[in-house]
């Protein structure tokens, strides 16, 4: 039982779990799953209420999203710290100098602006766009999959 919790998930395992998510939203409550948008609400708790105009934020309506995010940080925190074998380094020990940490925010930037771009993320577009079939987001998903490959090769 403890190899089921602490070892590795193979992909017939997880996946249909993660492909699970997306009727449960859809029939239950009526929304989609993409941690952009859930990251995005979670944000939005620190900026002004014009800021939050402009990001057509609905914190009554999108509540989940913030316990969404949430519920993903503790849940790394536990699997990091208790339900693994050994110690889990949160990052590598170059970002904890200054230019490993101007390359994590020059990323996150970079990243918070290609999702906005893109109307989303690659959970949200490949799990849930693709399942609704969505056009958009078949694009985006080979767009995805073409830039990492791209990237990888050079």
């Amino acid at each position: 039982m403890s190899d089921a919790i602490f070892g590795t998930w193979e992909w017939y395992v997880a996946g249909p779990l993660l492909g699970a998510f997306v009727p449960l939203l859809l029939l239950i409550n009526n929304r989609q799953l993409g941690i952009s948008s859930s990251f995005m609400q979670f944000c939005s708790l620190f900026l002004p209420a014009k800021s939050q105009q402009f990001l057509q934020v609905d914190r009554q309506k999108d509540r989940w999203k913030f316990y969404f995010a949430i519920g993903i940080a503790l849940g790394g925190f536990i699997a990091a710290n208790f339900l693994s074998s050994e110690k889990v380094a949160f990052l590598p020990g170059k970002y904890y100098e200054m230019p490993g940490l101007l390359l994590l925010f020059c990323g996150g930037i970079l990243i918070g602006f290609g999702t906005r771009y893109a109307n989303g993320c690659t959970s949200g577009h490949a799990i849930m766009g693709l399942s609704l079939l969505h056009w958009p987001s078949l694009k985006a998903t080979i767009a995805f999959f073409a830039g990492g490959l791209a990237y990888t090769y050079f």
